[in-house]
């Protein structure tokens, strides 16, 4: 599903933000990556998505080459990704429900799935009550959940998500977490980076470490 071999993500000479990642996310997966702010994780994710390309070395993400895409196919790729962004990227002049609802609605999905999708998120982050809402409205917490409802509002083949826990207090970190377990065990691979060590261990998964841009398996530098 995730595939990077020997990939350096340089910005300039002296600054590496990745040094030779490799890297195997097989479908159905659920991944934590860890690592102290600044150790690349955002710039992993951000290769992942096309947002960005690599220096060197092959990306491989939903069988496209991410070296060889073009921008006519960026889209189609997305449709496969569902992303939570550390900063949210909520659409301000857009209610809770209407940001929910632009994937689908890219996507050309009819009204009628369109409701009963959006809802059916709404019910499954909590924010049935905030539906109308508008982001300035809303709490921290709130936004982050709105941001995820977002992200797996199109049933995507991966969700990669940044922090995604980072604004919630335990109890919705945990509601949180077991809403993306529940998405993971019907099909969807999940890649989650957190600084969340304590609850890293308590869920058991496959742990990454990102350390000054080397990836090693294990979890260990939160």
């Amino acid at each position: 599903m995730i595939n990077f071999t020997h990939v350096y993500k340089t910005y300039s000479e002296n600054i590496n933000a990745l040094k030779n990642v490799n890297l195997e996310v097989s479908k159905g997966e659920f991944v934590f990556l860890t690592g102290s702010s600044g150790a690349g994780k955002t710039t992993l994710f951000r290769l992942i998505s096309a947002y960005d390309q690599a220096s060197s070395g092959d990306v491989v993400v939903a069988n496209y080459d991410l070296a060889k895409i073009s921008q006519r196919e960026i889209p189609y790729l997305r449709r496969k990704i569902g992303v939570v962004y550390q900063d949210f990227k909520l659409l301000k002049d857009r209610t809770v429900f209407e940001n929910i609802a632009l994937p689908l609605e890219i996507l050309g999905e009819k009204d009628s799935y369109i409701q009963k999708r959006v809802n059916q998120m709404l019910s499954d982050v909590n924010l049935e009550f905030k539906k109308y809402k508008y982001p300035a409205e809303l709490s921290g917490g709130e936004q982050q959940r709105v941001a995820i409802a977002r992200a797996l509002v199109h049933h995507p083949g991966v969700l990669i998500a940044d922090e995604p826990t980072g604004n919630l207090d335990p109890d919705l970190t945990e509601e949180i977490i077991n809403l993306l377990e529940k998405v993971n065990a019907q099909g969807t691979t999940v890649f989650i980076a957190t600084h969340d060590h304590e609850m890293v261990k308590r869920r058991n998964k496959r742990t990454l470490c990102l350390h000054q841009g080397v990836l090693s398996e294990g979890g260990n530098d939160v």
